[in-house]
């Protein structure tokens, strides 16, 4: 659910923690009739001089700012869901002030930030490289949820929730073990073959529900690794102690042409089919499509790798790869 007004301004800002590269991401005119661009504007200025004051004032070192009680508890945000689920947004640890703050925010109304964001949740083509919309904060919101600021959010609603219901009902077969390999055995290791945000994205998930009960919990038995390098020693380092009887692979590539991805996705073929032909399984379709799935938006080539098209859960050109791990690149 999105944050309010506030809190979606200061994420944003935070995000961008240089100015070089909020100079890079913004260079942009501030509308039609002005030909000045962001960092040209003198609340941009502003900014460079405080990171050079940072820099040289003792008095402006993060272990003094930290003892200010006061600035600490005004770089402090946070928002509650209806649920009672808490965000906390804590800033304080970083290098600014609340005068820092205050020309952001400047920055960020002359720049039109709200209106701008506004036009991306209504669906506006605001990818203008790709002529696209950028929709991925609607991979995150509830069914039932309120889009009709978009024309075509209950379209898109209903295929990101059609999608969510398919992911469940397929993982739910591999867990009690209806979905099962080639000899019967139950799935037990997995691996994810993809790179950049088929891949950071959902190992970085992976590795924060390591400390969370419940998911170590209902993980037990099961092994999850994700295999991004082209680098025969990793392919080895990561298969080298699994069963392929028990090993199911999940190709995540938007395009299914990505040439590292599509190297690692035929090597775990390749490796899949040869360990179970050892076990006297010699019909490869079968193999692939019991022991191999999709996350893709490009279904015939899935298909033509020989993956079960039951088996392939799609995204759309609106979901970014950095931004996709809502998407089922990170919810299979």
């Amino acid at each position: 659910t999105p944050l309010n007004d506030c809190m979606n301004l200061r994420l944003a800002f935070l995000m961008l923690n240089s100015l070089n590269f909020f100079k890079d991401c913004f260079s942009f005119k501030i509308d039609k009739s002005d030909s000045m661009k962001v960092h040209e504007l003198p609340q941009f200025t502003a900014l460079q001089t405080a990171a050079a004051s940072f820099k040289s004032d003792e008095k402006l070192h993060l272990r003094n700012l930290c003892s200010d009680s006061s600035r600490c508890a005004g770089l402090v945000a946070s928002h509650e869901a209806d649920s009672g689920a808490k965000i906390i947004l804590d800033y304080s640890r970083q290098q600014v002030t609340g005068e820092t703050m205050e020309v952001l925010f400047d920055l960020a109304d002359k720049v039109g930030f709200t209106a701008k964001r506004d036009k991306m949740r209504s669906g506006a083509k605001i990818n203008t490289t790709e002529g696209r919309s950028v929709l991925h904060h609607a991979l995150r919101m509830p069914k039932g949820y309120d889009y009709s600021v978009n024309p075509e959010g209950k379209d898109v609603m209903s295929d990101v929730h059609a999608v969510r219901d398919k992911i469940e009902a397929f993982t739910n077969k591999v867990r009690n073990g209806e979905f099962i390999g080639t000899t019967g055995k139950e799935l037990k290791n997995f691996i994810c073959v993809g790179i950049g945000g088929s891949q950071l994205g959902p190992e970085f998930v992976n590795e924060a529900l390591k400390a969370d009960a419940s998911a170590a919990k209902a993980s037990e038995g099961r092994t999850l690794r994700f295999l991004a390098n082209v680098d025969p020693v990793d392919f080895e380092l990561c298969t080298r102690d699994l069963d392929p009887e028990e090993t199911l692979i999940i190709v995540i590539s938007k395009t299914f042409t990505t040439a590292e991805t599509m190297l690692n996705a035929r090597t775990a073929k390749k490796w899949i089919i040869d360990g179970l032909a050892a076990k006297g399984v010699t019909d490869a379709g079968e193999i692939t499509s019991k022991h191999v799935i999709a996350v893709s938006t490009a279904i015939d080539s899935c298909i033509d790798f020989g993956i079960d098209e039951a088996n392939i859960f799609g995204f759309w050109e609106w979901v970014g790869g950095r931004f996709s791990v809502c998407s089922a690149v990170g919810i299979v």
